[in-house]
């Protein structure tokens, strides 16, 4: 924790640079991943404060859209698509996610309730060959697809979407390589960036 502390001390003491900050934000991507402290978006990125929107949860799990239950999720997306007028949406699972690989292996997850009824909005098991694979890299693609398909049934993103303002990305980020893949509509496959 200490290195943590000092860095947050030496934060503080470049105010200059985040001056214009206080004016506001105008990020042009909302970044979906995973809560997974071995994913960091702006390190991935190149993000620097106020160009990425993020929103982290357990497995980059997207719930489903219903009015009457509002989620934080769903605020966040809302609030991202229709205040800051965000032009592209990419939802990135990892390699190695826990939350993915709990699914895919029907782990008992008794002890954490609300991780097990958070991941039952994972919907699908998503399709894997290998199971014992601990990077999961199948699963965790085909989760993330799936969460673009579950981010159309959004009203606010269904609309940018058929006006053309709205792009959505699904990318597979490797924690062991550093590597950053896409999915291509074309090849229907995750190829490197």
């Amino acid at each position: 924790m200490q290195p943590l502390i000092d860095n947050a001390r030496m934060f503080g003491q470049r105010p200059e640079e985040f001056a214009r900050l206080a004016e506001g934000q105008s990020p042009d991507v909302l970044f979906i991943t995973c809560s997974d402290s071995r994913v960091v978006p702006a390190l991935i990125t190149g993000a620097r404060p106020g160009e990425l929107f993020e929103l982290r949860t357990a497995g980059n799990v997207v719930p489903p859209y219903a009015l009457e239950h509002p989620t934080s999720e769903a605020a966040t997306i809302e609030y991202a698509v229709e205040v800051l007028g965000i032009k592209d949406i990419v939802v990135c699972g990892h390699s190695h996610c826990g939350a993915v690989g709990a699914v895919v292996r029907g782990d008992d997850l008794a002890a954490v309730p609300a991780v097990r009824d958070w991941l039952a909005h994972a919907a699908d098991q998503p399709k894997c060959e290998d199971p014992a694979d601990p990077t999961v890299a199948e699963a965790v693609q085909n989760h993330a697809l799936t969460q673009v398909l579950r981010l159309r049934s959004y009203p606010c993103i269904e609309r940018r979407l058929s006006e053309g303002r709205l792009g959505l990305r699904a990318w597979y980020y490797e924690v062991h390589t550093g590597i950053v893949r896409e999915h291509r509509a074309d090849t229907d496959s995750f190829e490197t960036l």
